[in-house]
């Protein structure tokens, strides 16, 4: 269970019309075989995997034997984002694709295993616009789409910073590690860094230690991706937006018969939870079944993959009610 695999695709046309004779899906699949038990399909945020369960899973606190989404009920499955470096899967014209062209091959990674729908499609971050863009795509493809610290579209706030990532890609001697640590100061807030580092100081390596933990996870990042990935999905988080054709949001999210559960970060400062707040406004008054959580906490957009105990109390108040319940205990909820 876990172990890497890949499914081909064939002649794959992205939007701008680039051909790509063939492309290799890779994906890891935890838990019950699933042509036998539901299926949960979880797309990684930026720089994660299909590694999410295990003993080295991303998401090993939610996803495994008797955990809140467990293995002993559910097929997991998650894809990789085509072109993130797993197995070695470089592509160098990322601009030939968009996180609607990633939405379709995941759609067709799943046709290939014959599962026509999930139980729940799950994303957080930049996954999260992934799922929004499978289900605008694929109305009825899901019975749950709960997208975390995410929207369906990339806001200027977002473009603004991919931008600047670019920029720093292009520009800086030392790109991976400048890039990271400018996007920890995007994933995190300033309440979060007081409250671990408070000015304290690193004597042993001169600098502050916020300075060493900014500079630590430049490292990391540095040690395990390519660069022409971390462009890639930096490309990608740019470019959602599930109207892009100049479809109607209504129309598109009318269709749409998942339950949408929103779950914003109350401190994100990325995909800021006034973003889900608007676009729960915006679909309420046509969609019965979509529902707004917010999680307090002060540890900013990444808090999703701190904050276990409140993201499970919450996936399992999710889980634990029938699908379009009219009755559903609020439609509007805060976890603190």
């Amino acid at each position: 269970m876990g172990k890497a695999q890949s499914v081909s695709i064939s002649n794959y046309v992205t939007h701008s019309s680039a051909s790509y004779p063939r492309i290799e899906l890779h994906y890891q699949h935890f838990g019950q075989s699933w042509d036998k038990a539901p299926v949960i399909l979880v797309n990684h945020s930026l720089t994660g995997d299909s590694n999410v369960a295990g003993p080295t899973g991303w998401w090993q606190e939610l996803i495994g034997p008797g955990q809140t989404i467990d293995t002993n009920q559910f097929a997991v499955l998650a894809f990789n984002i085509p072109g993130n470096g797993f197995a070695q899967q470089i592509f160098d014209q990322p601009e030939d694709f968009h996180t609607g062209d990633i939405a379709r091959l995941f759609k067709q990674g799943l046709d290939l295993l014959g599962i026509k729908q999930l139980y729940a499609l799950i994303g957080g971050s930049i996954g999260g616009g992934i799922a929004w863009e499978m289900a605008a795509l694929y109305p009825d493809l899901t019975q749950r789409l709960i997208p975390i610290a995410a929207d369906w579209k990339a806001s200027d706030w977002i473009i603004a910073n991919t931008f600047f990532q670019k920029k720093i890609l292009a520009n800086s001697s030392d790109p991976l590690r400048d890039a990271r640590i400018h996007a920890m100061l995007c994933y995190r807030n300033p309440e979060s860094l007081e409250s671990r580092f408070n000015r304290t100081y690193n004597e042993e390596r001169s600098c502050f230690n916020v300075e060493s933990w900014l500079q630590y996870h430049g490292d990391k990042l540095e040690q395990r991706f390519a660069l022409k990935a971390y462009k890639m999905v930096n490309h990608l988080l740019g470019t959602i937006d599930i109207t892009r054709e100049q479809q109607d949001f209504t129309t598109i999210v009318s269709n749409i018969s998942a339950d949408i559960h929103l779950i914003a970060i109350d401190s994100d400062l990325f995909f800021t939870p006034q973003q889900d707040q608007k676009t729960y406004a915006l679909i309420k008054p046509f969609k019965e079944n979509i529902f707004f959580h917010e999680i307090a906490s002060l540890h900013g957009h990444d808090a999703f993959l701190i904050e276990h105990e409140k993201v499970k109390t919450l996936l399992q108040t999710i889980f634990k009610h029938p699908i379009s319940q009219k009755n559903y205990e609020s439609s509007t909820r805060t976890y603190q």
